[in-house]
């Protein structure tokens, strides 16, 4: 009795260690795993947002760095060296229970608990997601020794610490009367849309209404060089020296060139200009890095852990970059080349494109406008640095540390003038456009700014610069708290 008793235990334990075994050989990778499919629900919910409220890229970087500053605090508790942003004084769990298992439960409900408080209006959709795995949405545990609890703790200790970062998110900053992200510094530009007293100053612009009026739309979050950021010292850490000014040799040329591109697009210039301007999905620049992010994961077939810890680098490098760029462009208040190519070509005969369903036609230097559908003719708010390049420097300089590779290797069809004619007429052939590295996809996102006459090549260049020195201060902060 006591030789079968003995057999029936040996053989339980064989079955549980085979299980394990083949659990870990069975880890899901790519888009199967937890991590991927919570990359996936943040970029449906910054689309959904975006349909919303509009674009708003400032304020959805934040959003992304926070909810996968959230995901790395509760993972950190299941690693064996990792140590959380705001995540403190919650015990790292031990080896045993550091098991795929606990870690997806932990940062779902960081993930959930996360974008309930950034992404509140999608909700339903979150609580759905979280059924689909097998969980239950209603959980609010703060039990630190579970999974369910460290995931709840973390959201929340994320959500507290980031309630006075400056974004003004719950319109509590005086002056703000309650209205969230209300601008608290009282900006006001130098010109306005009608007239031009500085023309080295940002100009707003008017844009059509979709309904046969027009309004020139105020500058979008203009103290958001005062949100407090996750890598870096501060905002102007790294800013860059000042944009060539009006009557220098450089912006005469540069303003030059700008209108030569413009007047040359070819159907790939068209299709880069557009992909890069809305992006996938229209997630603005954070999400775009982290549809390029999760391109990596399904090439590299990630798992969980490596998933947990490049979203969490690239999404808090693009909120720091947003930061720092918008640093650059209020304290520079820069013109955009709307205004420039109206000033330097006034009165003037030259090529340019006429507008939706137009083409390339001749037209007064008065009459250009960006490559750009009327409803959005150019970013409202002012140009040094680009947002693009800034984002796309630091975005793709922690790819490649993070990989260890330059090499990218991703590829897109495109139609040319989807998102930009109105006329099917004027849509070129389907083109392929192909991102060979990480370096040069940065590249082309910065140099399509200035193609589709949004910046100036000053805009382009001084921006990757300033992302790769952001990328280069994130990079330090994240192999910190990986405990390295």
């Amino acid at each position: 009795m006591k030789h079968i008793l003995l057999l029936v235990i040996t053989l339980t334990f064989f079955s549980v260690e085979t299980t394990i075994a083949q659990h870990k050989s069975e880890e899901p990778k790519g888009v199967d795993n937890v991590a991927y499919k919570w990359g996936k629900m943040a970029l449906d919910a910054t689309a959904s947002d975006t349909e919303k409220f509009k674009p708003r890229p400032t304020i959805t970087s934040r959003y992304l760095g926070l909810i996968f500053t959230s995901i790395f605090d509760a993972w950190s508790r299941y690693d064996e060296n990792a140590i959380p942003v705001y995540l403190k004084a919650i015990d790292r769990r031990p080896i045993d229970e550091q098991t795929l298992s606990n870690k997806e439960i932990a940062i779902s409900y960081a993930a959930f608990g996360a974008m309930k408080e950034y992404y509140y209006s999608d909700t339903e959709m979150f609580r759905k997601f979280m059924m689909e795995l097998g969980l239950d949405p209603n959980n609010t545990s703060m039990d630190p020794t579970t999974p369910e609890g460290i995931g709840n703790l973390a959201a929340m200790a994320t959500i507290e610490a980031r309630k006075n970062d400056g974004s003004n998110q719950y319109g509590d900053i005086a002056g703000s009367d309650g209205k969230p992200y209300f601008d608290y510094t009282n900006y006001s530009p130098v010109n306005t849309a009608d007239e031009s007293t500085d023309i080295n100053r940002w100009q707003p612009k008017y844009f059509s209404d979709g309904n046969g009026g027009q309004y020139a739309p105020g500058c979008l979050t203009p103290y958001w060089q005062k949100v407090t950021p996750i890598t870096m010292i501060s905002a102007d850490q790294f800013r860059p020296g000042p944009p060539p000014m009006y009557g220098s040799e450089q912006l005469k040329k540069e303003v030059k060139e700008v209108v030569d591109l413009q007047a040359n697009l070819s159907d790939e210039d068209k299709a880069l200009v557009e992909f890069m301007r809305d992006g996938p999905q229209s997630v603005q620049q954070a999400g775009h890095w982290l549809k390029f992010a999760q391109d990596v994961s399904r090439r590299d077939n990630h798992n969980l852990d490596q998933d947990v810890k490049m979203y969490f680098l690239t999404e808090i490098t693009a909120m720091d970059a947003f930061i720092a760029s918008w640093d650059s462009k209020m304290f520079y208040d820069y013109a955009r080349p709307y205004a420039l190519v109206h000033e330097y070509y006034k009165d003037k005969t030259i090529k340019a494109w006429g507008g939706p369903g137009k083409g390339v036609i001749e037209m007064k230097g008065q009459e250009w406008r960006p490559y750009s559908p009327d409803i959005f003719l150019c970013p409202p708010f002012p140009s040094y640095t680009s947002g693009h390049s800034t984002i796309s420097g630091g975005c793709a300089e922690v790819l490649r540390l993070f990989t260890g590779d330059e090499y990218f290797g991703e590829s897109v069809e495109l139609m040319p003038g989807t998102l930009t004619e109105i006329d099917s007429a004027f849509y070129g052939k389907p083109v392929t456009i192909t991102f060979p590295t990480f370096t040069e996809s940065a590249n082309m996102a910065g140099m399509s700014r200035v193609m589709g006459g949004y910046h100036i090549q000053a805009d382009n260049v001084a921006g990757l610069q300033l992302g790769r020195d952001v990328a280069a201060q994130a990079w330090e902060f994240y192999n910190e708290h990986l405990g390295n």
